[in-house]
């Protein structure tokens, strides 16, 4: 185990700094933005360049002959460290933070959006998640390292799990956004132990449900205009009118929504 960790200390470094690196990352900004607005959803730029950086490196790493070696060399030392046994609770834990953006609002802790609003940015986040990933999946078609599948890239549970960290960041803060990554990195963790996916796979993934996530909150102003949740952009104007040549009385008004 000393010789698996001692050679692959950068990798496992790489997968802890995502997990813990990025939500410290974001605090500045976050405080920044919340210090002059309210409502601090939308695009903006920056966003685009940790997802966008690690699905590059993972579409890198599908063909690229080092990193082939580098990946296949991960493989077999993830093999020596598993030997016969395996933890499937990755299964089931890919979930557990997704579970947690809109959970932990019910349970007291201070989110950011009411609760229907984190419904629709995790359902919008989410669909983007499948949609992207499928895509990739379909379109690049690499082969799996347990079998002939040509489905490995991007990791589906690895996606799902950081699109649940990334949503509990913005949510509840990077306190809690840091545990939620620490979950997540473990279940990249999982499916390279467990023989499922590439080391590629899991950065690619990654990036995908960080970039989800961006999405379905990116999407937040537009949902809220078109289901009316958006007060501060309705107004309306209420007139009293008389009319004193038949001393009838009556109410106009005009609205903006």
């Amino acid at each position: 185990m000393t010789s698996f960790f001692s050679r692959h200390y950068v990798m496992l470094s790489l997968l802890i700094s995502v997990a813990l690196a990025h939500p410290a990352a974001m605090l500045a900004q976050s405080e920044a933005a919340d210090s002059t607005t309210v409502n601090n959803d939308g695009f903006k730029p920056q966003q685009l360049i940790l997802p966008t950086a690690l699905i590059a490196v993972g579409a890198f790493g599908v063909h690229n002959g080092w990193f082939c070696g580098l990946k296949q060399d991960v493989k077999e030392s993830f093999y020596d460290l598993r030997g016969d046994c395996t933890f499937k609770l990755d299964n089931s834990l890919q979930y557990l933070p997704l579970a947690a953006s809109v959970g932990l609002g019910l349970v007291g802790v201070k989110a950011k959006h009411p609760f229907r609003e984190r419904i629709a940015a995790t359902a919008t986040a989410t669909l983007a998640m499948v949609a992207l990933t499928n895509g990739m999946k379909h379109t690049i078609r690499e082969k799996r390292p347990d079998s002939d599948a040509r489905n490995s890239f991007p990791s589906g549970h690895t996606a799902t799990a950081f699109l649940g960290a990334e949503l509990v960041r913005i949510e509840y803060g990077n306190g809690w956004g840091a545990g939620a990554y620490a979950v997540a990195t473990g279940i990249a963790f999982l499916r390279l132990y467990n023989d499922r996916h590439w080391l590629n796979d899991i950065i690619g993934g990654a990036g995908v449900g960080i970039l989800s996530a961006k999405i379905g909150y990116w999407l937040l102003p537009l949902e809220k205009r078109l289901f009316g949740w958006d007060k501060s952009k309705r107004t309306m104007v209420v007139i009293p009118t008389y009319n004193a040549y038949d001393k009838s009385v009556g109410v106009a008004f005009a609205a903006n929504f």
